[in-house]
């Protein structure tokens, strides 16, 4: 059983924007609060989040956004340890992913938790090829 999740920004987006898998997100979200698993989202991958809201609905919706994951229970994870840095470099030298997903999978390798995306453009080779737990939401 899983009992970590990493959030890659499309998780949040689609929860935030009630798309198909908002409610994958949301059942996990409840275990959260109630202590059966935990959630975080690195604040690189906050930060893919805060700009999608900024360009569609301007700063003040962009900076609700950054209240949400207390009040969702979900850990905000602000640096970047030695080995999610190293692990983030060697996944983004490897397969050439942005930035942001790189930090994420890392958190997810680092952790031994389960990325928790949407994202199967990024992301199925990188399933097939490592020993990283990808949850997918749609």
């Amino acid at each position: 059983m899983i009992d970590k999740y990493i959030l890659d920004a499309c998780a949040l987006i689609a929860l935030l924007n009630e798309e198909s898998g908002a409610e994958v997100v949301e059942e996990i979200l409840i275990a959260a609060q109630s202590g059966k698993v935990s959630v975080t989202i690195n604040k690189l991958n906050l930060l893919e989040v805060y700009y999608d809201l900024y360009r569609k609905y301007g700063v003040d919706i962009a900076d609700d956004l950054l209240d949400i994951p207390h009040e969702l229970g979900i850990l905000v994870q602000a640096e970047l340890t030695e080995d999610v840095f190293k692990e983030a470099g060697r996944l983004k030298a490897t397969y050439r992913i942005s930035i942001a997903d790189s930090v994420a999978l890392a958190e997810a390798s680092a952790s031994g938790g389960a990325l928790l995306t949407s994202d199967h453009h990024e992301f199925d080779l990188i399933e097939k090829s490592e020993k990283i737990t990808i949850q997918w939401i749609r």
